[in-house]
Formats: C-alpha cells, structure tokens, sequence
C-alpha cells in the first residue's frame, strides 16, 4: 500500500511525531471532539489534525470557554471531555472553571501546549511551570518528557478522571515532545468495571426499615447523574414513603422533577437546612457533599438526634464532616440494585404505613406546586417582570424534554421550583460558584447530547464573563438558546448584604460596585456582533413565544429578558 503524502510528513526520523501518537490514543478512546484555542505551542497538533478528520476541533475564543465546553460535553455526554490550552497564560484563564470543574466531579482530560524543553533554562515568552499551576485544581499533574510517555499517560489520565472521585487531570505538553519521532505500540484502552456493590446493605436495609415511615428524607446528590441511578432512587423512595431532596448547591438535578415523591432542593444556609430537616429522624444521602452550604451561619445543617446514612463510591466523602451511625462504600446504581430486595423483605411488616407516608408526600408536593403558582399570579401583572414570573414562563416556553444549562442565580431557586420533567437529567447549575460557565457549557452540552437543543439561562453579570462562547455556537450552527436574565446588577450580592444587620451599604441602600446601570450593557448588540439573532423582552406574555421561536429556529439566538431586582 502506497504511503500517502500526509503519512509521510507525519513521520520523523524514526516513526510517528508525538502529536499523531496522541490523536490516535484520542481516537481509541472514543474521542470525538478536542476544545480548544490555539497558539503556537499547539501548531503541532492543530498540523497533526489534518490527518485525522475524525477528530473534531472546536475553537473557543478564550481558554475559560474551552475549559466550560468540555465540562458541558462530558456531564452531557456522560464521558470525559478533552482539552488543550495553551501555556502558563491559556491555563490561567481557564482555572476558574478548572476549579467549578474540580468542584463538580466532572471528568476531564486537561492538556496544555508547553515551550520546547530544550529552551526553557534561557526563560523564554510563555513559559511556565504548568505542573505547579494546574495542581490545586485537579486530581493529579504531570508533564510528558517523551513522546514514548504518551501511551501511558494519557490512558491514565482518562481512566483516572473517571475513577471516584471523579474529576479533571492534567498534562503538559511541550512542544519538543510534540514534534519527537516513536515507535511506540499505543496499545488499547483498559476495560474497567466501576460498578461496585457496597458492603453492609442487609445492615443497611435493617437500619433505613427501622426508622418511623414519615420520619425518613432521601437527598439525591450529583453522584445519582454519573451513576445513572434516577430509578433507583426513586424506587427506594416509594418502597419508603420519603420524599426525595436535591443537593443545597447543585451540579445536577439527578431524578426526575415530574415525579411527585420530588421535594425540591435543600436551601443553602446551615441553619435552613437544618430547619427543613427538623422533622426528620434520619437522612440517606445518595453521594457526597449535598449540604453545601455559602455564607456562614451558626450550628450544623444536620439538626440534632438526626441520623446520617450514606453510599458514595468516594469513600473519602463519608463521615467526612457528618457523623453516621453506618455509610457504604460502592457505586450507587449497583448498590441500590442489591439493596432495594433487602428493603422489600425489611418493610413488608408495615407496607401500610410506608405507603400512608408516601400520600403525605404527595399531598405536601401538590400543595407546595398550589402555592408557587399563586406566587406567580401575584405578580403577573408587576410593571416590570418578576423573576418568579421570568423562571416560570421560560421553564413552560423550554417544556419537559430540552436540556437546561443554568448559570442565572437571581431565577435559578424558582426555576428549579417550576421543573417538572420525567427526564432526570433535563438540568444542571453552577456547583463550583466561580461566574462564566453557563455559556459555554451549554455549547458543550449541546454536543454532547449530539447537537440537541439546549437552553442556557444566565444572568446579566455572568454572562459577561464568556461571551466568547457564543461565537462558537454560532460558528457550529448549534441550536442552543441564551436567556439573560437581566436585573442591571450584582442582585445576589445586594441580597445577602440586606441578610445582615451590621452592612451599612443595606441600611443606606447604597451598594458600591454592583450595578450594570452606567451606562447600560447591550447583550442584543453584544450577540449580533457574535452572529446571533437577538430580541429583549419587557413584558411577561412575550417571554414563553420568544423563547419557542428561538428553539424552534434551529440556530443559535439570544433573548434577553429584562427583570426586576425583587
């Protein structure tokens, strides 16, 4: 077989260059997409895609872009993402949504170009030490020093983000090693089977039967959605007659909002979370870390004489801050699969009283859903739009079945109030905190659902942290749809300042550095300038058609909705 001109100049003295030995492992990972922007530390492997037209390129203007594309496609696509950033400065840009990634448990395989070895003791431009940098934010750091290493290392880097906890790893690239001739064999990707079952679950079952039906709240945390483990979940709760909870700050809502055992997600200050579990004996919480909580506030979330009970597969999570009487180590779907037999034959002796629970259950989420829609009547009519009314409007225009990308906070507690979807992963938010990841993960998102439609609600103030993603949603003809939620001010900051007494900025209204008033930012200007089709919105009838349109146009668009401050 000839060898074609392409083969030829992807070979150095010796065999292949270390930029087509690391697409082809890409390759038999099952990798589609790379995210990235590139610079001169990235042309080898930007030359070496020309060979490989499998492997999609997706160019985002900004390394924090990169980094919140790949975050959304692999939460999305239920793998882990791939990304290359380029030197010390490309990686600093992307570390604060390093770090929500980091926060989030999203598995990623993080990659940045490095300067030529060979020239970095005379400290030349855009050198730095990258392994030092990325360490705060991922799970391990490491540089390649032959191109030899890249079997290994990369096939460690992907096997090890997705081993729990899951999250992003990191390697250095230098450009030497990029352009370095091998031989080597890339081998094939491991098989790993990390479905594993906890031990304890008859003790477990024994203990969870034990408590009064009624008494018993369930919290499914973020690690349900990687697990794929919604029905599971659910089937323990009707079993138990428990309501089921969300995580107080969460990445995912992993269950299914239409499902009337669903109570909403936990609030976010200790002592309103321990208020809202004051009526219970006991919590099971499905994955770790669901009781974030932001500002302090006095005493533990968990209430006293109030049970902890837990599986995670990161054993670290477990008794890590909340005493328990009993966690298992395993993964959650498999582990409820073996434990949900053992509870059937625990309960049998008060089925009636489980299942009286259950009604309650019921009852208290039909009432809660009565009086969110009064909420909203009261202020239909306000001369500016509500955010209650703002959330509710968009979540009916999105309906059941189209994903949610959500990073707009002033609307975010209404809008997951308003869900009622059967798809339990229909929604995710902003764990990490750090602004600018909404855009672009809904961009990510969108591919990895295979260019779904996906709605992105943001709020005015982080939309502006990245922008640039729209660009590439428009340059990739995806079909997502950005709702700003416009209130012209940092509304969240203002909100927990006027929560505390002592802040003279609330007492004399006077907030400094936290409105978007003067003069006014234009996102119908900022989106055409990008390539989208732009509209604002000022009344509430107009919301729900505005955002139909968007959708059913099959492009890219941006609606901005002006809201009030309250």
């Amino acid at each position: 077989m000839a060898i074609t001109p392409l083969e030829v100049a992807a070979r150095g003295t010796g065999g292949r260059r270390g930029a087509d030995i690391l697409l082809e492992i890409l390759e038999s990972e099952g990798v589609r997409y790379i995210f990235g922007n590139p610079g001169t530390t990235e042309l080898p492997l930007i030359d070496a895609l020309q060979r490989r037209p499998d492997l999609k390129y997706i160019l985002a203007l900004q390394e924090a872009s990169v980094v919140a594309m790949a975050d959304g496609y692999a939460q999305a696509a239920g793998r882990p993402g791939f990304l290359n950033l380029h030197t010390a400065g490309g990686l600093g840009h992307g570390m604060g949504n390093l770090l929500n990634a980091s926060v989030s448990q999203t598995p990623l395989v993080v990659t940045a170009g490095q300067q030529d070895s060979r020239h970095t003791i005379s400290d030349p431009l855009l050198f730095g030490d990258l392994v030092s940098i990325a360490t705060p934010a991922v799970k391990w750091a490491q540089e390649v020093l032959h191109a030899d290493q890249l079997p290994v290392l990369v096939r460690r880097a992907f096997n090890d983000s997705m081993a729990a906890p899951s999250g992003p790893v990191f390697l250095s690239l230098p450009m030497d090693v990029m352009e370095e001739a091998s031989d080597i064999d890339i081998g094939r990707p491991s098989v790993i089977n990390r479905e594993a079952i906890a031990g304890g679950l008859p003790e477990l079952a024994r203990a969870l039967a034990a408590i009064t039906p009624g008494r018993l709240a369930i919290i499914a945390g973020d690690e349900v959605h990687g697990a794929g483990a919604a029905a599971q979940v659910a089937a323990v709760a009707d079993m138990l007659g428990a309501p089921v909870y969300g995580a107080s700050w969460p990445s995912r809502i992993p269950f299914a909002t239409s499902c009337p055992l669903w109570a909403g997600n936990m609030p976010t200050r200790a002592t309103d979370i321990a208020s809202r579990l004051a009526d219970y004996d006991a919590i099971f919480a499905l994955g770790g870390k669901s009781l974030i909580t932001i500002l302090y506030s006095e005493g533990s979330p968990v209430p006293p004489g109030c049970a902890v009970y837990q599986v995670s597969a990161d054993a670290r999570d477990l008794g890590r801050t909340f005493q328990t009487p009993l966690s298992l180590v395993g993964n959650i779907r498999a582990s409820l699969d073996v434990l949900l037999p053992l509870l059937q034959r625990e309960t049998e002796p008060c089925r009636a009283a489980h299942v009286a629970a259950r009604e309650n259950v019921v009852a208290a989420r039909a009432r809660r859903r009565i009086e969110a829609e009064e909420m909203v009547a009261a202020h239909q009519g306000d001369a500016v739009i509500a955010p209650c009314v703002a959330a509710y409007e968009a979540v009916r225009a999105i309906g059941p079945q189209v994903a949610i990308v959500d990073e707009a906070i002033a609307t975010s507690s209404y809008t997951r109030m308003f869900l009622n979807s059967d798809w339990a992963a229909q929604y995710s938010f902003l764990r990490g905190g750090a602004l600018g990841w909404g855009m672009p993960a809904a961009v990510g998102a969108s591919l990895g659902l295979g260019r779904e439609p996906v709605v992105c609600l943001v709020g005015d103030g982080a939309a502006l942290y990245s922008p640039q993603a729209i660009w590439t949603a428009a340059h990739e003809q995806l079909p997502v749809t950005f709702v700003v939620m416009n209130n012209r001010e940092y509304n969240v900051l203002k909100g927990f300042m006027r929560g505390q007494t002592h802040y003279v900025s609330a007492r004399q209204g006077n907030f400094l550095a936290m409105d978007l008033r003067d003069p006014p930012i234009d996102y119908q200007a900022m989106a055409t300038s990008y390539g989208l089709e732009a509209r604002q919105i000022t009344r509430a009838a107009d919301i729900a058609p505005a955002i139909e349109a968007a959708m059913a146009s099959g492009r890219p668009n941006l609606v901005e909705i002006v809201i009030s401050t309250v």
